[in-house]
This record gives C-alpha cells, sequence and structure tokens, in this order.
C-alpha cells in the first residue's frame, strides 16, 4: 500500500512514516520544510523518501497528491503552537494551516480515491465535567483558537470524504521535536522545586505507540471517530511529572498547583481531557500499553 504522510518533521508524522516503511509499506514523508529537518541519527531515522509540501499551497497538494495516487493519506501536519495561536495577528494562519490546509488535503484525497486519516485533539470539546469524552459526542464550543481550528478539521474531512478516520489524541510525547517530558526533565536538572498542574485531567500519548496504531488503522475499512492515547488511567499533569521524574531518578520537588495558580498559559485549557478509547477494542484494535510503560521505553530511548 502506497502512503502520504504529511508533518513527518513533527513527533508523530517521523514515527509513522518509519512504521510505515518496517512493515513494508510504501510510504512518503512531506513537510514544508525544504529537506527533512527532524532527528537523524543510526538509529532513527525517516526511511522513506521526503517531498515538500505547504499544504495550504491548494494547487501544490493537488500536484503532489495527483502525481503519487496514494492508497491512503495520513495527516499529521498542523500548527499545534496553542498559545501562539492567541495572537491576533496568528489567529488566521492557524485556521489556514489547521482547517483550509486540511479541506486541500481531503480534496485532494477524494480526488484520487484515498482513504484519510486525520489526526485531531481533546481541544475540540469544551473541557469541562467528569465524564471522559466519546468519539461520537458532538464537539460544541473548543476553548480556543488551536481547538475551534481542529474542530474546523474534522468538518472539512467529514464533509468531504466517505472513506476516513478521525483520532483524537491529547498530551502527545515523541522522540523528534519538544513535549512535555523533555522540557520538565530539562528544568528539574537545574530546579529544586517545579510547579504543575493538578487540575487539569487526561492521559498521554506516545507517538512509537500510536503510530503503529495508526497503521493498524489504515490498513482496513474501519472508518469512523476514535480515540486513542495510552492505557494506564487517568492523571493531572502533575501524576505524570512525579512519574517520570521517578523513573529518571530525579530528586526535584514537584508542587502541585491549580490552573489559576499557574497562570502562565495565554489560551484556556481544558479541565476534563479524559478520551474514551473503548471504541478501539469494540471494533478490533490492538490499544496501547501503559502510559507508565510508554514513558519507561521512551526515556531509554530518547536519552535525555
Amino acid at each position: 500500500m502506497k502512503v502520504f504522510v504529511t508533518g513527518v518533521g513533527g513527533q508523530l508524522g517521523h514515527d509513522v512514516v518509519n512504521n510505515l516503511a518496517a512493515r513494508g509499506h510504501e510510504a512518503v514523508g512531506s513537510d514544508i520544510q525544504a529537506t527533512y529537518a527532524g532527528i537523524q541519527d543510526n538509529s532513527v531515522v525517516v526511511s522513506a523518501p521526503y517531498v515538500q509540501l505547504d499544504i495550504t499551497d491548494r494547487e501544490a497538494v493537488e500536484k503532489v497528491i495527483g502525481e503519487l495516487s496514494p492508497d491512503a493519506i495520513i495527516h499529521c501536519a498542523a500548527w499545534t503552537n496553542v498559545d501562539g495561536a492567541e495572537d491576533p495577528e496568528k489567529k488566521g494562519i492557524v485556521h489556514k494551516i489547521n482547517a483550509e490546509g486540511t479541506q486541500n488535503i481531503a480534496d485532494a484525497a477524494k480526488a484520487v480515491d484515498a482513504k484519510m486519516l486525520y489526526l485531531s485533539t481533546d481541544y475540540v470539546f469544551d473541557g469541562q465535567g467528569e465524564r471522559p469524552w466519546e468519539p461520537d459526542d458532538k464537539c460544541y464550543a473548543p476553548l480556543n483558537v488551536y481547538g475551534q481550528s481542529k474542530l474546523d478539521g474534522e468538518l472539512a474531512v467529514s464533509r468531504t470524504l466517505e472513506k476516513y478516520f478521525i483520532v483524537r489524541i491529547a498530551w502527545v510525547f515523541g522522540l523528534n521535536g519538544k513535549n512535555f517530558i523533555k522540557t520538565m526533565i530539562n528544568v528539574g536538572k537545574t530546579h529544586d522545586t517545579v510547579r504543575v498542574v493538578n487540575d487539569q485531567i487526561g492521559t498521554p500519548t506516545y507517538t512509537l505507540d500510536l503510530a503503529r496504531l495508526l497503521v493498524d488503522m489504515i490498513e482496513t475499512e474501519k472508518y469512523g471517530y476514535y480515540h486513542a492515547t495510552n492505557e494506564g488511567g487517568y492523571i493531572s499533569w502533575y501524576d505524570f511529572c512525579c512519574e517520570f521524574y521517578k523513573q529518571y531518578g530525579l530528586k526535584t520537588t514537584v508542587v502541585p498547583v491549580t490552573t489559576e495558580e499557574y497562570g502562565l498559559s495565554v489560551a484556556a485549557r481544558p479541565f476534563n481531557s479524559r478520551l474514551d478509547r473503548s471504541k478501539l477494542v469494540e471494533v478490533g484494535f490492538e490499544p496501547l500499553p501503559t502510559w507508565q510503560d510508554a514513558v519507561s521505553r521512551y526515556l531509554k530511548e530518547a536519552k535525555l
């Protein structure tokens, strides 16, 4: 199967391309940079052809995907700077990338009759309550610009295609790029105490594990909405930090604070990022390992 992957310069796209290639699929990666800009070492490389592509350039998208004529597209490219999206000068750019860019990909997928998998987020929900969000819950009133742009991307896919997967994820960490674990371990090495919010609840997602699931999905016709994070229970960012500090061996004191007490975020954050993953098992997909196990493997692989 020939699979086109956008956003391979990011955490997830990098792992998706490598998983596809390892499983014998013909993978082609793309991103906006002229050449692949992710990690390059002897053990972790993107083992597939690379094509430069600006997803907001409709003609370029039509040309690249039209010429490649893939069987499937995994759309990982997105604006993901949640606080940066609140900048009045950036709002239009965020929508252009996450909504209009996704529409361009969906239209091109339809033109070549390719199935499409779109990565979305828990931010499409309003983040209130304590009930885990189910894949078919209606998305109303996202809390911030980023969340609205990703919801608009979902709608672009669902209104354009019949052969699509929309997969919502949360709290992502991977080898390629920045993430919460890398940031907090670096801070913990130079500080005796760190403050971490304890009233935002969800579950982490390791891109290496997620990539396997996404490729499993794209090999089927089990279309629809899904939620995918690691197993292991719902936790706070405080709980998450305590666990990876313990596994890493850091003695830094972690102080739990409320979102209001933390006070550094520009964009509103959801308190409830719980995603119900039960549909994965119901339709026959293998769930991801526990987040605790994922942290252990990540720390060994990342060599922080």
